[in-house]
């Protein structure tokens, strides 16, 4: 699992909910510490690298977070005038708003042009050598393949001319798994595993792109043992229940009950966790991160969970 770092573009996807942004966020931190000049950008630009990195913004243009690590979030409009720009060789100046109206219009009748854009962007700075890594936090799984799809879409759509010839190099970067991954992100609970299962068989068949990794987040801990697990099914009889009342001045019920869930969510999700393992080709690396009981939050979520990371990768 080391080369992970190794590559050029991630693409972090998953269900949400299950700490995309925070594996995202996460792997970048790593990477940037470990001397790598980093860009970790936000596809849906909702604000989360922000609250992640405990910035203002991330613009488009990039905001510097620490020494090697730059965030941004995608924009339309400035990812079209850039595209016009250095692809098409076509100058824009001022605003684009009727081009804008245009691309709106071609984009809904033709497949792959308004992703071309998401995925075109990153291609063209790992083209360029721009970066040591790009993290990207991807779109959730419903919609993470035909952005990467995107390139083949449009190449099968146009025959001819200069975005033809772009979309083959977009294509030959995409599927060259020393430069291209995708990390999905799970949780051990029945929703996110079954769609976990169902996006590595899709990213197989309608992508050129590598499965790099599976992150297995919010992992439980293995509390108590087949003994510990037997002592407390017997303290729940009358006899003890009184006697540990007497001894504990109070009710033991919340805390034997306490114990009594955290075995049950453990075998229940350790069965998801079977399902995965089975479903999965078993060459793809597995990380594990545990369940945090401490809520962190910002920067401090961040460095938490690049040190899990870290703990797995290396």
């Amino acid at each position: 699992m080391s080369d992970l770092l190794d590559k050029k573009l991630l693409f972090i996807t998953g269900k949400g909910g299950v700490g995309k942004t925070s594996v995202a966020t996460g792997l970048a931190y790593l990477a940037a510490n470990s001397g790598k000049k980093t860009l970790v950008c936000e596809v849906d630009p909702k604000g989360d690298l922000a609250r992640s990195f405990e910035c203002a913004s991330t613009p488009y243009s990039g905001i510097e977070i620490t020494d090697n690590l730059l965030a941004m979030s995608m924009d339309t409009e400035s990812s079209l005038r850039e595209y016009l720009r250095l692809q098409l060789r076509v100058p824009v100046i001022g605003r684009i708003g009727p081009v804008a109206k245009a691309f709106e219009f071609v984009s809904t009748a033709a497949p792959g042009v308004r992703e071309i854009l998401t995925v075109g962007k990153f291609l063209y700075e790992v083209k360029n050598n721009t970066y040591d890594l790009i993290v990207v936090d991807a779109s959730p799984t419903g919609h993470i393949v035909s952005q990467l799809a995107a390139p083949q879409a449009l190449r099968e759509l146009v025959k001819l001319g200069p975005v033809k010839s772009q979309t083959e190099w977009m294509m030959d970067i995409l599927g060259d798994p020393t430069k291209t991954g995708v990390v999905v992100v799970t949780t051990t609970e029945e929703m996110p595993v079954n769609e976990t299962i169902e996006l590595t068989k899709k990213i197989k068949a309608e992508t050129n792109v590598t499965l790099s990794a599976v992150v297995i987040n919010q992992v439980l801990p293995e509390l108590f043992s087949t003994d510990e697990e037997a002592a407390f099914t017997t303290l729940f009889t009358d006899t003890n229940t009184e006697l540990l009342t007497q001894r504990l001045n109070g009710s033991p019920q919340t805390i034997l009950r306490a114990a009594q869930l955290a075995v049950t969510l453990r075998r229940m999700r350790s069965e998801f966790l079977e399902k995965l393992r089975a479903n999965i080709d078993s060459s793809i690396p597995q990380i594990y991160l545990p369940y945090r009981f401490n809520k962190l939050t910002g920067l401090k979520s961040v460095k938490a969970t690049s040190v899990a990371l870290a703990e797995e990768i290396n």
